[in-house]
């Protein structure tokens, strides 16, 4: 039955003056001929992870003691990019899977962007625990709860062998999202290509013909995928927080750190979206598409994740004062006025003061320093798990032990390398993937009237 539709009800979505066609033609053709900065940033990128790959060579050659660290700090920069990267990719699929749920119509120009983030991040963060164990050609096996030839198992115990399950359980069920989310786009690609590259998004596609019975599979695996990754998220950050919150040790120990780790994960999720569609948005044309109220939106659940985590901040605190516990005041103050204040601050400043400015519509659609904002935030939640782990660890229980720990040139290029990866990930999906679901648009774009009608119309 046909309808006359309501285009403004769709004025936070799309500018809806062009046909089906048309959406396919501009995002499409921008794969092919992006713009010129965006092989600066593939080589800049590109770069960064060549020098990294370069130094873990010869950190594997030369051992674990090329860097800074010494008992009893055994986590340091490595964990802590570790941690930075599973928030990052945990956020990614919460975000899509949470909008998709509660129907956004926002969601759908960067619901792609966010997917792709988790998948690269998660496979970022994975990098890290095997640089930690050093010996990495049997690192990964001796993780997996496996027996090997002694018939010695895995301490299922330790927290890290619960993020082994954890975090390849989540890769996995955001893979599937992220994967059937993209195969109607594979098919319009495949639709457009010839020869080798047709055969290849062929395969990619599955045979996809779009056919009615072939839609309703794919949007009852799609809605039960995100109804799966949701909760899954919660549950798996929460685990990776209970790496530090089942020890007993001081400013760790803290039935906070499940939620304070989820809420600070959506926050670097949301601010490291944001920071991907600016570029994104810029190298392949498509400031029709992702429009300043999408921008507006997704800097809005920013700005509520950053008040969680104020919130997360300050709980901490008054619990660390409140305890009566003089190990866990003297671990915050030292965090606050000790030689670890200017990451504390730095944090602080980042996560919870700079986004304060995103209360002003005027500077929420002010691209260029929403941008910065983003940058920082970002920055903020990298300090914030260096806070937690480097200050945590480096004094124990023994005062002989103690020391100061400072990132030195190895932790600096590995991490850098670590962005280098990413953005290498990034950009080549970019190049050969709509960044924006083409399916999911055409869906939401009003149908076409029967021509001569004008008004309300009516039919069988």
């Amino acid at each position: 039955m046909a309808e006359l539709i309501d285009a403004s009800k769709y004025s936070n979505t799309v500018k809806w003056e062009k046909t089906i066609s048309d959406v396919n033609d501009e995002i499409l053709v921008n794969l092919r001929n992006p713009h010129p900065s965006f092989y600066v940033a593939f080589a800049v990128a590109a770069t960064a992870l060549l020098v990294a790959i370069g130094f873990v060579a010869a950190h594997t050659i030369l051992g674990l003691g090329v860097w800074n660290f010494a008992p009893p700090l055994f986590w340091a920069v490595d964990i802590t990019n570790f941690v930075f990267w599973v928030g990052i990719g945990h956020a990614g699929t919460l975000i899509s899977a949470i909008l998709f749920l509660f129907r956004a119509k926002w969601r759908n120009t960067v619901n792609r962007s966010a997917e792709a983030m988790t998948i690269f991040a998660v496979m970022c963060a994975a990098v890290f625990p095997l640089i930690h164990m050093g010996r990495m050609w049997v690192g990964a096996y001796w993780a997996l709860p496996l027996p090997n030839t002694n018939n010695i198992w895995v301490n299922f115990r330790s927290p890290l062998v619960w993020d082994v399950f954890a975090i390849s359980t989540y890769f996995t069920v955001s893979l599937l999202f992220w994967y059937i989310g993209l195969v109607p786009d594979l098919a319009t690609i495949r639709d457009r290509s010839k020869g080798f590259k047709r055969l290849v998004y062929g395969v990619m596609s599955f045979g996809w013909r779009g056919t009615a019975k072939q839609w309703y599979h794919y949007e009852a695996g799609y809605g039960f995928l995100a109804a799966l990754a949701t909760p899954l998220v919660l549950s798996v950050h929460s685990v990776v927080s209970w790496d530090f919150a089942m020890s007993l040790q001081p400013g760790w120990h803290t039935t906070i750190f499940p939620p304070y780790f989820v809420a600070g994960a959506i926050l670097s999720g949301c601010a490291m979206v944001y920071s991907l569609l600016i570029p994104v948005r810029k190298m392949f044309r498509l400031e029709k598409f992702i429009l300043p109220e999408h921008l507006e939106a997704c800097i809005k659940l920013t700005l509520l994740t950053s008040t969680i985590v104020f919130y997360a901040y300050a709980i901490e605190f008054f619990v660390a004062w409140y305890s009566g516990n003089t190990y866990e005041w003297a671990l915050f103050e030292k965090r606050a006025v000790g030689p670890y204040s200017f990451y504390f601050w730095t944090m602080v400043f980042c996560n919870c003061i700079f986004p304060l400015a995103w209360w002003s519509k005027r500077i929420r659609n002010n691209i260029p320093a929403s941008f910065v904002i983003c940058i920082l935030v970002n920055v903020g939640m990298w300090f914030e798990r260096y806070n937690i782990i480097v200050s945590g660890l480096v004094e124990d229980f023994l005062p002989g032990s103690w020391g100061h720990f400072e990132p030195g040139l190895w932790e600096i290029v590995i991490t850098i390398g670590s962005f280098g990866l990413f953005f290498v990930f990034f950009l080549l999906f970019c190049k050969f993937f709509p960044i924006i679901s083409l399916s999911e648009i055409k869906l939401i774009m009003p149908k076409p009237l029967s021509r001569g009608h004008t008004g309300s119309v009516k039919g069988h």
